[in-house]
C-alpha cells in the first residue's frame, strides 16, 4: 500500500524531526523535574512488538516507582484480577505524583518521537503491546502485527473509561481494516482534543 509504505513514512520522518526540535525545551523541563523529584532513570524503556512481530524498545518518561515490577507482589486479589484482565490498573499505586500528571497530559509519551524517527513506530496505528498481550488477539495475531504500532490510535482517541481490553482489541483491528489518510487525520485531531480535555481535568 503506497500510503502506508511511502507517504505515511515520509510524514512520520518530517513530523518527528520538527516536533523533536520544537518540543526540545519541554523535554528539558520534564527531565529536570523528573530528576529532582524521582531521581534516575528519567527514561523508561520496555520491549514491545512491532511490525510483523519485530521486537523493539519503546521509550517513555518514567512515571512509576523504580521497583514497580517488585511491587506487583503487593497487589490485592481485586487488583490482581483487574491486572490480569486489562494488564493495567485504573488506580495504580506504583505511579508517582509527577508520573500521574505526565500520564494525564500524555507528556510521558513524548520520547516515542524517537521511536517514530527510527522507524519502529508511526504517528498513528495500533498501540505497541508487550509479548504476553498478543494472546488477547487469538486468531487475529498476524493481522494485528501487519501495521507498525502508533503513538496515537483509534482505540486511544475513541475509547471510554469503561472500555474493556476485548473491546480495545476490536477497535485496534477495526483501525487496521480501515486505515487510510483521512482516517488517520480524524484520529489525529480527535487525539489532540482528548489530550486537551484530560489536561484540563488534571489541572
Amino acid at each position: 500500500m503506497i500510503y502506508n509504505r511511502i507517504v505515511k513514512r515520509l510524514l512520520d520522518i518530517v513530523l518527528s524531526v520538527v516536533l523533536l526540535i520544537v518540543l526540545s525545551p519541554i523535554f528539558v523541563v520534564i527531565v529536570v523535574v523528573l530528576y529532582v523529584f524521582q531521581g534516575n532513570p528519567v527514561i523508561f524503556g520496555q520491549v514491545r512488538l512491532g511490525w510483523k512481530g519485530k521486537k523493539f524498545k519503546i521509550y517513555k518518561f518514567r512515571t512509576m516507582k523504580v521497583d514497580a515490577e517488585e511491587l506487583k507482589s503487593q497487589f490485592t486479589e481485586q487488583e490482581k484480577e483487574e491486572y490480569e484482565q486489562n494488564l493495567k490498573l485504573k488506580h495504580d499505586k506504583r505511579v508517582t505524583v509527577v508520573g500521574r500528571i505526565l500520564r494525564r497530559t500524555s507528556l510521558d509519551e513524548l520520547p516515542q518521537l524517537w521511536n517514530i524517527l527510527k522507524g519502529d513506530m508511526s504517528f498513528t496505528g495500533p498501540r505497541p503491546i508487550v509479548e504476553v498481550e498478543l494472546e488477547k488477539y487469538a486468531g487475529q495475531k498476524e493481522k494485528f502485527l501487519s501495521l507498525k504500532p502508533g503513538l496515537i490510535g483509534y482505540w486511544q482517541a475513541y475509547c471510554k473509561p469503561s472500555t474493556t481490553y476485548s473491546e480495545r482489541v476490536e477497535m485496534e483491528l477495526y483501525y487496521i481494516e480501515n486505515e487510510s489518510f483521512w482516517f488517520d487525520i480524524r484520529i489525529f485531531f480527535k487525539s489532540i482534543a482528548t489530550v486537551i480535555r484530560k489536561a484540563i481535568v488534571a489541572i
